[in-house]
């Protein structure tokens, strides 16, 4: 029998920011994400396959790999920044508009993606830190992160807002369900339950 989880079908909001010009930035269509990043993914696999010359097989290595380190990435994330419980008026404030309002308000449907003022630098950054590490190899594991990433903004509404009735997609929206009407102490892997096996914060 399957579990049951609330979920609640209202499109749930609240204002965050006085400024309009804040609020706006605040709240991300959910094909944005697709928008922006797969024709980076494509550009990345371009200058691998073609400019590069990697072989199909390194390629697809490599962009395993890109997806293995973001499964990581976002449990590190999510378990350690998101959840990281600050104890200054202001630092409470910036868990509220990182992740807190997420855990007040799950299906406020125009902030379950990541908005392109934080996502954007952080691909900055993240190409920046694999530069010296994978030289010109870069581009491939590159472009499997941001797939995963992808991927993971694309679950994680999905998991939110879209039925799920059977297999393995039933399993990870209980999963992350669970999360949040649960134990937001456990279960940080959305888009793959991997790391939370390995650092053992799956449901006890």
């Amino acid at each position: 029998m399957a579990e049951r989880l609330y979920v609640s079908n209202k499109n749930e909001t609240v204002r965050m920011f006085e400024s309009d010009f804040m609020e706006f930035f605040s709240r991300v269509h959910p094909v944005i994400p697709l928008v922006l990043y797969l024709p980076v993914i494509g550009y990345m696999l371009y200058v691998s396959l073609w400019q590069r010359q990697l072989s199909i097989v390194a390629v697809t290595a490599l962009f395993s790999l890109g997806v293995l380190l973001w499964t990581l990435t976002e449990y590190l994330i999510h378990r350690y920044v998101f959840h990281y419980k600050p104890k200054s008026r202001w630092g409470k404030r910036l868990h509220y508009v990182i992740h807190g309002v997420h855990h007040d308000y799950p299906n406020d449907a125009r902030r379950l993606v990541m908005p392109p003022v934080i996502s954007v630098p952080l691909a900055f950054l993240f190409y920046g830190l694999f530069l010296p590490v994978f030289g010109s190899l870069t581009p491939a594991v590159f472009a499997g992160l941001v797939f995963g990433y992808v991927c993971y903004d694309m679950l994680h509404y999905a998991t939110h807002h879209l039925v799920m009735k059977r297999g393995a997609w039933l399993w990870l929206k209980q999963y992350h369900l669970r999360h949040h009407f649960k134990d937001d102490h456990l279960g940080y892997g959305i888009s793959s339950p991997l790391w939370d096996y390995i650092f053992r914060t799956t449901r006890k």
